[in-house]
């Protein structure tokens, strides 16, 4: 299994990133997908979870309305789609598979947000 973060960076507060993970050595499109952030010196959390097909979708409260997950089965690869950012969105951000897969994490992507 192998999972790829990109698209990260410095933003300031206000501003947008467009997160990508390619996945790859497993069924990606039978598989729910998750992506989750780890802030500075706190725990990972879950922030939007998305159906195999792409027909459901979940988010935390703090990201409803800003965030949008998405995938392309056809390339193997979810996004995230994160407008009006604050600095407490700040984190590194994972993908994950849910299910068999789901000990598997990627180096992840660092999105600061920032004045």
């Amino acid at each position: 299994v192998q999972l790829v973060e990109s698209g990260g960076g410095m933003v300031q507060p206000g501003g947008s990133l467009r997160l990508s993970c390619a996945a790859s050595g497993f069924s990606f499109s039978y598989t729910i997908m998750r992506w989750y952030r780890q802030p500075p010196g706190k725990e990972r959390e879950l922030v939007a979870q998305i159906s195999s097909t792409g027909g459901s979708t979940y988010y935390v409260g703090s990201v409803k309305g800003r965030f949008t997950i998405s995938r392309d089965n056809a390339k193997n690869t979810v996004y995230l789609q994160m407008n009006s950012l604050k600095p407490e969105d700040t984190a590194v951000y994972y993908c994950n598979p849910v299910g068999a897969q789901s000990s598997s994490w990627g180096q992840g992507t660092q999105v600061t947000v920032s004045s």
